[in-house]
């Protein structure tokens, strides 16, 4: 279990790295728990979110089962788009938070770039 926490921090720190190259654009972040998904919009010059969805939000009750499903990935990603689009943000940057590209972040991402997010 050690090894791989070292390995997420590892992951974690080199995405935090290549994110503070790019500071014109808002950073689109994601964190995944054992039940619920969270993507906000950063603005990290101004240090201000621009917008926030949760598995939690009231605007995603009844999409899906369970907030851990690829269903609420989704729809977090669709919401968080259309949330940003109508802050006037139209690209980002992808903070998976050391997370792999890949199963509910993967599910997320593509629903973003659907909705007119860039990246």
């Amino acid at each position: 279990m050690k090894d791989k926490h070292i390995r997420f921090e590892f992951r974690r720190k080199r995405v935090a790295r290549r994110l503070a190259l790019h500071t014109e654009r808002p950073r689109l972040s994601i964190h995944r728990s054992a039940r619920h998904m969270y993507a906000q919009v950063v603005d990290d010059n101004v240090g201000k979110t621009l917008a926030f969805v949760s598995s939690l939000s009231k605007e995603l009750k009844g999409v899906a089962k369970s907030g851990k499903s690829m269903a609420a990935a989704k729809a977090i990603g669709e919401l968080i788009a259309k949330k940003a689009v109508a802050a006037g943000v139209k690209q980002v940057r992808f903070d998976r938070q050391g997370h792999l590209y890949h199963g509910r972040i993967k599910a997320l991402a593509e629903a973003a770039r659907s909705g007119g997010l860039e990246f």
